[in-house]
């Protein structure tokens, strides 16, 4: 697991504490449409305030491409943050690095909250300029990187600013970083990954990492089309990247050599289009109807799958089934995601998911609450498990090793 500080390494009572947050939540005329983002960034403003710092919060929202837009502003948030803090009130300044952040840092007492302007309106900011991250700096005391779904970019808050404080991890980018240790680092075996989604020339890089370290790797979704038509199997007009053919061929090589077992359906739920209670019909693979699409796994499938992750003891989830987000399509998605919250609620299994449509396929299911772990990260959650280095991880511990 990486080395960095966490809370407990910090003496904030009475300093000002930077705290990079990622509050790019959904909006809906003007409010905020789903809070989940906010509440679990909540403990560290809790406790930080309850400790008595200072507390200033920094993140970005949408992509205003390095100069103020109206439509980006973080002030809409400050109602909805305000009442995920339990009603304390939160200040807020309208720009990040200028006169009246400066005056808003230093008006806080202890026990106090101030939101700052969005820090993509300064083209610092992106560009991870070392003179913008100084003067973010010279607004506190202390550091504390709490926003994991940022963790990816080599951003100014990200990357430079935990150079130039003392700088800690927050809970939740605490929390992260544990589970995906011990899905990854040190799992408890056999350790099954399951990848979903439209295509595999997106998830290239997650393939080739997965199959080295993984005992079980169900894939799909598209993907899983991607694989069949490569070896030979006749899809119809479902979704597929024929021209990678090869590469699926050489990741099902590499799995063979890895002692990696990669599952894919046996049967299909198929349709002549992807429509709302479009007419359907379980097919065997192989059996694919040249004018049918396939849009979700079947029920010998899920069933299989099921019976499969029973049998492991970690699961890391990525992707959805299939075309979940259009019913009858969501069957197959739905019942292993049950399957696989009734095993984790059992005690039986360590279940960590994560990317924007898995959490909402998990959701769709009803079981998001039931997983051990539901990561709030899309891009760094996939770059993770890549096996890439992420910036901001980087950063927490450079520090902690100065």
């Amino acid at each position: 697991m990486p080395a960095f500080l966490t809370l407990d390494d910090l003496d904030v009572r009475g300093k000002r504490v930077l705290v990079r947050a990622d509050l790019n939540v959904p909006m809906k005329d003007g409010k905020v449409s789903d809070a989940t983002r906010l509440e679990r960034l909540a403990p560290t403003i809790d406790e930080l305030a309850r400790k008595g710092a200072r507390v200033i919060l920094l993140s970005h929202f949408g992509r205003p491409e390095g100069k103020p837009v109206p439509r980006y502003s973080l002030e809409p948030l400050v109602p909805a943050l305000a009442r995920t803090l339990g009603g304390r009130k939160v200040a807020f300044a309208h720009d990040c690095v200028g006169p009246e952040a400066k005056a808003a840092a230093a008006r806080l007492g202890d026990g106090e909250v101030a939101l700052l302007e969005n820090l993509r309106f300064e083209p610092g900011e992106e560009a991870n300029d070392p003179a913008f991250a100084r003067a973010l700096a010279s607004l506190g005391e202390l550091y504390v990187d709490d926003a994991f779904s940022c963790a990816h970019r080599a951003h100014a808050s990200v990357a430079a600013l935990a150079q130039l404080l003392p700088a800690a991890a927050g809970r939740l980018m605490e929390a992260e970083l544990g589970y995906l240790a011990q899905a990854l680092e040190a799992p408890a075996r056999p350790l099954a990954a399951l990848v979903g989604g439209a295509k595999v020339s997106t998830k290239l890089e997650l393939l080739g990492n997965l199959v080295a370290k993984v005992d079980l790797l169900i894939i799909g979704g598209g993907m899983a089309n991607t694989f069949l038509a490569a070896q030979g199997i006749e899809v119809g007009r479902s979704l597929a990247e024929r021209d990678l053919a090869a590469t699926a061929s050489a990741i099902l090589a590499r799995a063979a050599a890895r002692n990696c077992t990669i599952l894919l359906p046996t049967d299909a739920v198929v349709a002549a289009g992807l429509e709302a209670g479009a007419a359907s019909r379980t097919v065997a693979i192989g059996s694919v109807p040249a004018e049918a699409m396939i849009l979700d796994i079947g029920p010998e499938t899920a069933a299989a799958l099921a019976a499969r992750i029973a049998q492991c003891r970690t699961l890391v989830w990525n992707g959805p089934l299939g075309a979940f987000e259009t019913p009858p399509f969501d069957a197959g998605t739905n019942a292993v995601a049950r399957a696989a919250a009734a095993l984790t609620k059992a005690g039986k299994l360590v279940s960590i998911a994560g990317g924007g449509d898995t959490v909402a396929a998990l959701h769709h299911a009803g079981v998001a609450e039931d997983f051990s772990y539901v990561s709030t990260a899309g891009g760094a959650f996939l770059e993770w498990l890549e096996g890439r280095e992420l910036p901001g991880v980087a950063a927490l511990e450079a520090a902690a090793k100065a």
